[in-house]
C-alpha cells in the first residue's frame, strides 16, 4: 500500500511557554537566595562578623510574604496567556477545512471581522477585486483604497450591500452589472450569541450564463407555443411534451399523448421502407423533413410538412427528439387545383394540350420499344358555333360535357381523350398493330364509333340537338419528325379535308397534304432571312392601373413581309420557337425595348412607363440568358426597375432550381418579372411561392368569358386571391369591354391590358396615346 503522510502534530504550547508554577518557584528561590546573600554581606560589615541561624529567618519571612504578589503577578497573567494561546489552536486547527474549502469554491468569497478587517478572502475574489499580492489580510476597506485606489470601484456596491445587511441584520442579496457580466452578490451578518457582531460574509457569483439562459428558455417557451405542431420525445421517442397547436391540429390533449409514440398518430399509408429511410436520415444527418400523411383523433387523415431534429449531448449522444410540423391540408387543396388547371381542361376535365403533348411524347418513346403504331384522332365538332350561339353558352357546354364522355366511352381506359379547346377533342391510340395498314384500319375502327356516338342526340336545355363532327386521323410510329405538335397538324390537315368533304366523316393524311408542309418550310426559309434583315418592328400595348392610368406597355413583335405583307405572329412565333430562330429574335425584341426605354426616359411623360418583354422558355434556358439581358441594360442605359420579363409557366417544366437562379441574379439587378397565361400550363404552388415573381398575368381566355362562365369566373378569382396571398400584383389581359373591367376590378384586379383600352400600337402612336391621357 502507498504511505499516507500524516497531518503534521500542532504545536505544543508549553515548548513556547514554562509552567507558571514553576516560574514562581524559581522567582521565589532567586528572592530567598538574593535576599540571604544580602543578609550575609550585611553580617560581614556589621561589628560582629557573625551570620548565625537567626539571620535566615528573614529572608524566609520575605519570601513567604512575596510569594502571593508574585502569583498575582506572574502566574496569573501567564495562565490566561496560555489559555488563549491554547484556544487559538484549537480555532485554527478547526479553520483549516474551512479555509481549505472557502478556496475551492468558484464563487468569490470574503469574511471581515467585526471591526471590517479583511480575515479572509479565496482566489476568485482575489481576482475580483484586483488584491494580487497586496498584503491584504488584516486591513479595513481604508487602507485597502490606499494600497490600490482601482479597489474603490469594486468596492463600493459591496459596501452599500454590507450596510444594508449590518442594517436589517439578516441575508441580503442584489444582481450587479460590470463588464457586461451580471454579478450576484450576498451578504451575510455574523453575530454572536449575545447579539454583538462577530463578522460579515460576503459572496459574489457571476450569474451572467444562468441569466442568457433564463431569456432563452422564455425565447424557446414562447417559440413552443407556435402556430406550428410541436413535440418533444426522449430517445426512446416517447413523447414527453406537446404545444397547444399540436392539439389543435390532432385533437389530441396533451395527456393523451403524453407517454406515447408517434405511431399515436400513424395513418398507415407510409410502408416501413419509408419510416427507415426517415429514421436513417435522422441517424446519419441529425434531421429530416418531408411530407408525412398522419391521423387526426377523429379518424381523418391530413398530409403536414414535418421537421425532425436530433437532440444530443456534449458527448454526442441522442437525448430527445424535436418534431414541428404544420397542417397542409389548404395548400395541398390549392396544389392539385393548379395541378388541375395546369393538365386538365376545367369544363371536361379531360387532360388538356400539355398533358396531351406529355403522353404522346411517352407514347413515341414506348413505341421505339414495342415497334407498334400510334394514332392520333383529332375530332372537331361541326357547326358548334351555331349551337352555341342559339342554345346560349351555357347549354353549349354541356353538350361538350357530353361529348368528353362519349369520347371516352368509345376507347379503352389506357387510351387518351383530350380537349385541345373550344370544340377539339383528341384521341391518342397506342400499342396499335406494327403493320402501317392494319394500324390505319384499327384507328378507323375507332373513328367509325366515335362517329356513330356522335350522331346520337344530345339532351340539351330540356330538348333534343342533333351534332355531328370530322375526324383526321395521323398514324405514325417513332420515326415521327421531333416535335409533338407534328402529329396534331399532320391530323389538323386530315380533319379539314374531312370538313372539305361534306363533314359527319374522317381522313387520313395523305402526300397529298404534303403542300402544306411545303408552305412551312418556305415560311422558315422566309423567317431565317427575315431575322437576318431585321423585317420586325415593334408593337406596344397598353399595361393600365385603375388607379394611375396607362402605367407602361407590352411589346408585341410583328413581321412586315415583303411579299406578303404582315405575317401574324400566331404563324410565325412557333416556327421560330420549333427552329430555334427565337433566340437571335428575341434578343432583337428585348434589345429595341430596351433602347425605346431609354428614350422614354429623356421625357418626362414617358420616363415612368414599363415595358414587358415576353421570354420564350428556349431563350430563357441558354446558358448566357443572364448575361444578355445584363449586357443589354448596359449597352441602352436602359432602367433595369422599368424592364419587366414575363415568362411562361413552360418555363418551370425543367430545371426549376435553374429557373429560379437566373430570375434571383436578374432580381438583384432591378429586373422585374410576371409570369404570363397563369393558370394554363404547368403550376405548382410549391414552385411558385419559390419564384421571385412580381406579377401573376390572368390568360385572356378566362378574361374572354368570364361574365358568361362560371368557371372562368371561378379561376379568375382564384388566381386574385392567390396573388394576393402571395404578395404579387395580377393584371387581366384581353379586357375588351367595360362589363369586364368592372368585373375584375369587384374581384380584386387593379390592373389591365386589352382592346377596351388599345390595341396595340407603333411606338410613336403609343406614346401620343400616353401624352393625351387616352387612358
Amino acid at each position: 500500500m502507498p504511505h499516507t503522510p500524516h497531518p503534521p502534530t500542532p504545536p505544543d504550547p508549553h515548548a513556547h511557554l514554562s509552567s507558571p508554577t514553576k516560574v514562581v518557584a524559581l522567582t521565589a528561590a532567586m528572592v530567598f537566595v538574593i535576599e540571604l546573600l544580602i543578609m550575609w554581606v550585611l553580617s560581614q560589615n556589621s561589628a560582629s562578623g557573625h551570620f548565625g541561624s537567626w539571620d535566615l529567618l528573614d529572608p524566609v519571612l520575605l519570601t513567604l510574604l512575596l510569594s502571593p504578589l508574585l502569583y498575582w503577578l506572574v502566574y496569573r497573567p501567564m495562565q490566561r496567556q496560555r489559555a488563549a494561546l491554547e484556544q487559538q489552536l484549537i480555532e485554527a486547527q478547526r479553520n483549516e477545512p474551512l479555509k481549505a474549502l472557502i478556496e475551492a469554491l468558484p464563487d468569490a468569497v470574503v469574511f471581515k471581522d467585526d471591526a471590517g478587517r479583511w480575515l479572509i478572502a479565496n482566489d476568485p475574489a482575489r481576482r475580483m477585486f484586483q488584491l494580487g499580492d497586496l498584503d491584504w489580510q488584516g486591513k479595513t476597506d481604508a487602507e485597502l483604497r490606499q494600497l490600490h485606489p482601482a479597489f474603490d470601484t469594486a468596492l463600493a456596491p459591496a459596501l452599500a450591500l454590507e450596510q444594508q445587511a449590518w442594517l436589517c441584520g439578516r441575508l441580503q442579496v442584489q444582481e450587479l452589472e460590470a463588464d457586461s457580466h451580471v454579478v450576484e452578490a450576498r451578504a451575510m451578518p455574523i453575530f454572536g450569541r449575545a447579539g454583538e457582531r462577530k463578522g460579515m460574509a460576503l459572496v459574489r457569483r457571476d450569474i451572467t450564463e444562468r441569466k442568457q439562459a433564463e431569456v432563452d428558455m422564455r425565447i424557446a417557451a414562447t417559440a413552443f407555443e407556435s402556430h406550428q405542431g410541436m413535440t418533444i420525445a426522449n430517445a426512446d421517442k416517447v413523447i414527453l411534451r406537446v404545444n397547444q397547436a399540436f392539439s389543435d391540429i390532432t385533437g389530441y390533449s396533451s395527456a393523451e399523448a403524453v407517454g406515447q409514440t408517434p405511431k399515436l398518430l400513424s395513418s398507415g399509408r407510409h410502408d416501413a421502407a419509408f419510416y427507415e429511410a426517415m429514421w436513417r436520415s435522422i441517424v446519419e444527418l441529425g434531421s429530416w423533413q418531408g411530407e408525412v400523411w398522419n391521423r387526426r383523433k377523429n379518424g381523418e387523415l391530413f398530409p403536414e410538412w414535418l421537421t425532425i431534429t436530433a437532440v444530443k449531448n456534449a458527448t454526442g449522444v441522442v437525448t430527445h427528439y424535436v418534431a414541428t410540423f404544420s397542417d397542409i391540408t389548404e395548400r395541398k387543396s390549392a396544389e392539385e387545383q393548379i395541378q388541375h388547371l395546369a393538365f386538365f381542361d376545367p369544363l371536361t376535365h379531360l387532360p388538356n394540350r400539355r398533358l396531351l403533348q406529355d403522353r404522346l411524347q411517352h407514347a413515341v418513346a414506348a413505341s421505339s420499344r414495342h415497334q407498334g403504331q400510334i394514332a392520333l384522332l383529332l375530332i372537331d365538332l361541326d357547326d358548334f358555333k351555331t349551337i352555341n350561339d342559339t342554345l346560349g353558352h351555357d347549354d353549349g357546354d354541356l353538350l361538350l360535357q357530353q361529348v368528353a364522355q362519349r369520347l371516352s366511352d368509345c376507347v379503352r381506359t389506357s387510351e387518351t381523350v383530350a380537349r385541345l379547346g373550344g370544340d377539339e377533342f383528341v384521341v391518342l391510340l397506342e400499342h396499335l398493330s406494327e403493320d402501317a395498314e392494319e394500324a390505319a384500319r384499327q384507328a378507323e375502327l375507332v373513328g367509325d364509333k366515335i362517329l356513330h356516338a356522335l350522331n346520337q342526340p344530345y339532351l340539351v336545355g330540356g330538348s333534343e340537338q342533333l351534332s355531328t363532327a370530322s375526324i383526321g386521323i395521323t398514324v405514325f410510329d417513332n420515326s415521327v419528325p421531333s416535335g409533338a405538335d407534328e402529329p396534331l397538324k399532320r391530323a389538323e390537315l386530315a380533319m379539314y379535308q374531312a370538313k372539305a368533304a361534306g363533314r359527319n366523316t374522317l381522313r387520313f393524311f395523305d402526300p397529298q397534304m404534303q403542300a402544306s408542309v411545303n408552305a412551312r418550310v418556305r415560311l422558315e426559309s422566309d423567317l431565317r432571312h427575315a431575322v437576318h434583315s431585321q423585317q420586325f418592328l415593334l408593337h406596344y400595348q397598353a399595361q393600365v392601373s385603375r388607379e394611375h392610368g396607362i402605367t407602361g406597355a407590352e411589346v408585341l413583335v410583328r413581321w412586315r413581309h415583303p411579299q406578303r405583307g404582315m405575317v401574324s405572329p400566331a404563324e410565325f412565333i412557333p416556327l421560330a420557337e420549333d427552329t430555334g430562330l427565337i433566340l437571335p429574335l428575341g434578343q432583337w425584341v428585348l434589345d429595341t425595348a430596351c433602347a425605346q426605354l431609354a428614350l422614354w426616359a429623356q421625357t418626362e411623360a414617358l420616363a415612368r412607363l414599363t415595358i414587358a418583354v415576353n421570354v420564350s422558355a428556349r431563350q430563357f434556358h441558354h446558358k448566357d440568358f443572364v448575361a444578355s439581358v445584363l449586357d443589354t441594360l448596359a449597352r441602352t442605359g436602359a432602367n433595369p426597375q422599368r424592364l419587366k420579363l414575363e415568362l411562361t409557366e413552360s418555363l418551370l417544366v425543367t430545371d426549376v432550381e435553374g429557373v429560379i437562379a437566373k430570375m434571383r441574379a436578374l432580381r438583384e439587378r432591378g429586373v422585374c418579372f410576371s409570369l404570363d397565361d397563369f393558370g394554363t400550363g404547368y403550376s405548382s404552388l410549391a414552385y411558385l411561392k419559390r419564384l421571385p415573381l412580381d406579377q401573376l398575368k390572368i390568360d385572356q381566355g378566362f378574361v374572354r368569358d368570364i361574365l358568361i362562365d362560371p368557371d372562368d369566373a371561378a379561376i379568375s378569382r382564384t388566381v386574385i386571391a392567390l396573388a394576393d396571398s402571395l404578395g404579387l400584383t395580377v393584371i387581366a389581359e384581353g379586357v375588351e369591354t367595360q362589363d369586364h373591367l368592372d368585373s375584375l376590378a369587384r374581384m380584386g384586379c387593379d390592373h389591365y391590358q386589352g382592346y377596351f383600352f388599345s390595341k396595340p400600337l407603333p411606338a410613336a402612336a403609343f406614346e401620343a396615346l400616353v401624352t393625351t391621357g387616352g387612358a
